[in-house]
């Protein structure tokens, strides 16, 4: 080839082709391509700090880089020191920029537990705890919700989401009942929808797509006695038909992560159990993505405090390719590579883990976007949101009697309200808001219950609120107690010794009844409650479960502007000595899988 080219009598050198640079930074090359090369370059510190996850309050960014981790996350209720949209995202921007810093660059992966809206950021949309969403049977409305929940955890920060809960809940005394969508596994598996409205239909293709994790694999919601974190005593024939059909729907999905459950089959701790990690959901199943673990739950393989080196090593070796060890990042990784070079941990082992790790964050595009898309905050709370999570309460509504007094006449009414959960936005809200096990009072904005039927009112109707029903007379038409559940989380939220209303509730609703105003019963729960004792008192019964933040939705079916349309996806118990009491066992149910009345018109 000539040496250069003549242009009028100048000569010229041919252009020096720019440095490709590594592979693994080309946008345009395949993800398993750049992968392959990322590999190459990572010594086994760089790997094992891939497979960790340290919460936020226990490493500076620059901590987090040093120790090279893969992944942080913010637990139940740890934020930052402005819970704003802002606050969050230069929190996150500053490990980004921490992480993508080091010699090889590699972003890292924010975790959250949105698990019913951005619930731990204040001003969030927050929606219906999932046992509502299940009984609107509405999987389009679910992945519109996921959508809504991606872009304000994305326009934060954060780019995965612990969510959704594909458990099935078949005992109510469970802690986590609020968690699943129902008793049947089709409740899980029609509102896997939140998947793809999370990452949508291909991860990191629209903005605001965020990792979603499909949890917790697998039968949390079996165990005996519906004990939190407790044995899972079925045959796996019975595992397999109840609980693994939403995780096998998941995966059809795409979804990018699986955690792990602190729960047991069969005797043996799920963090330990290889046959159904590696075996059935990465094999059998296909499973491409990541496994990840669950908060501190490989210290519980051999039911003492702390991890071991054998738990490591078992858990690794089961298949779970990252860990969430939020407090003690620095051992896991000592212990890890202390594993690895005894070679009771193969690299090959090693290497698979961070196949998948990296995989989903070329996917979400972190290397070429690795700070916060601040554009998203516009959608953080937004109007359009909270018309979704609105209707989505109204879908939500189970009416389970009505002796004439339903709907509420918006005109010319005179209405009592009362009950603890009336006017308790943080009530109606539930467990993993703002906090880890959640909290009473207005913690949030939004509307309660009580705004809604006031602000709902017609002409000529008053509405006249109590807490305890004191000041009821003959002169109203009808009286609302809004009564239930305050807010809890899995392990204090397990009711071995029943779940009935509360003293509170119950002299409630007896001095309501005692003025001869018809009554109707409003319940705010994360679960079916023993009430059957108490029903003739009832003029009307409306199960609410956990609206959220906008309560006006309540308001709207009980004024009738829109008809209930909420069926049952748990079996509402005879009594709470009833339990299990599911779809197809032969017992009889107060009111059945599937029940739910509508208005006449």
């Amino acid at each position: 080839m000539l040496a250069g080219l003549l242009v009028a009598g100048t000569a010229f050198a041919p252009m020096a082709s720019a440095s490709p640079g590594p592979l693994y930074k080309n946008p345009h090359a395949s993800t398993s391509a750049r992968v392959n090369d990322l590999l190459k370059r990572m010594s086994l510190d760089d790997k094992i700090g891939q497979m960790t996850q340290a919460e936020r309050g226990a490493v500076t960014p620059d901590q987090a880089a040093a120790l090279k981790l893969g992944s942080l996350l913010s637990g139940g209720g740890s934020v930052p020191a402005s819970n704003t949209p802002t606050g969050w995202a230069d929190m996150v921007d500053s490990y980004q920029k921490a992480a993508v810093s080091t010699p090889l660059g590699i972003p890292t992966l924010y975790g959250v537990d949105a698990v019913h809206g951005h619930n731990n950021v204040y001003g969030a949309t927050i929606f219906p705890h999932n046992i509502g969403l299940g009984a609107a049977d509405n999987p389009r409305l679910v992945e519109k919700i996921g959508r809504a929940t991606a872009l304000e955890v994305a326009g934060t920060g954060p780019r995965w989401d612990f969510s959704p809960c594909l458990c099935v809940a078949r005992d109510d005394r469970w802690g986590r009942t609020y968690e699943s969508f129902g008793e049947s596994p089709r409740d899980a598996i029609a509102n896997a929808s939140a998947i793809t409205g999370l990452q949508g239909r291909k991860l990191g293709e629209k903005p605001g797509s965020v990792l979603a994790t499909a949890k917790h694999y697998v039968g949390d919601g079996g165990t005996t006695n519906g004990v939190d974190q407790g044995n899972t005593e079925i045959s796996e024939r019975e595992l397999r038909q109840i609980h693994l059909p939403p995780f096998r729907e998941a995966i059809d999905r795409g979804v990018g992560s699986v955690m792990i459950s602190f729960s047991s089959f069969q005797g043996v701790r799920m963090h330990a159990q290889k046959y159904l990690i590696t075996d059935v959901l990465k094999k059998e199943l296909r499973f491409s993505g990541l496994v990840i673990s669950d908060y501190n739950a490989i210290n519980q393989i051999d039911g003492k405090d702390g991890f071991t080196p054998e738990e490591v090593r078992l858990s690794v070796n089961a298949g779970i390719d990252m860990f969430m060890v939020p407090w003690d990042a620095p051992q896991f990784l000592s212990y890890l590579k202390a594993e690895v070079e005894a070679g009771r941990v193969s690299r090959d082992r090693i290497d698979d883990a961070n196949r998948r790790i990296l995989a989903e964050k070329f996917k979400l595009g972190l290397f070429e976007h690795p700070y916060t898309d601040r554009s998203l905050q516009k959608t953080f709370g937004s109007k359009e949101h909270r018309e979704l999570a609105r209707q989505a309460v109204r879908e939500s509504q189970v009416l389970l009697k009505n002796d004439g007094v339903l709907p509420l006449a918006k005109k010319n009414n005179k209405i009592f309200v009362a009950g603890k959960n009336a006017n308790d936005i943080g009530n109606q809200a539930g467990g993993w808001t703002l906090t880890w096990q959640g909290q009473s009072g207005p913690v949030i904005p939004g509307t309660t219950i009580l705004d809604g039927l006031k602000s709902g009112a017609g002409k000529g109707t008053t509405v006249t609120y109590d807490r305890a029903g004191d000041g009821i007379d003959k002169s109203y038409r009808v009286a609302v107690a809004v009564v239930g559940e305050t807010p809890y989380a899995e392990g204090q939220g397990d009711r071995p010794n029943g779940f009935g209303l509360d003293a509170e509730d119950l002299a409630t609703i007896a001095k309501l009844k005692s003025s001869g105003v018809p009554v109707v019963v409003v319940t705010v729960s994360g679960r079916p409650l023993d009430l059957a004792s108490q029903l003739p008192q009832f003029d009307g019964l409306v199960a609410a479960w956990l609206p959220g933040s906008e309560g006006a939705g309540v308001a709207d079916v009980l004024y009738g502007d829109y008809n209930p349309t909420g069926k049952l996806t748990f079996s509402w118990p005879a009594s709470a000595a009833q339990e299990p009491v599911n779809v197809g066992d032969g017992k009889k149910a107060l009111y059945p899988y599937g029940y739910g009345l509508r208005y006449r018109r």
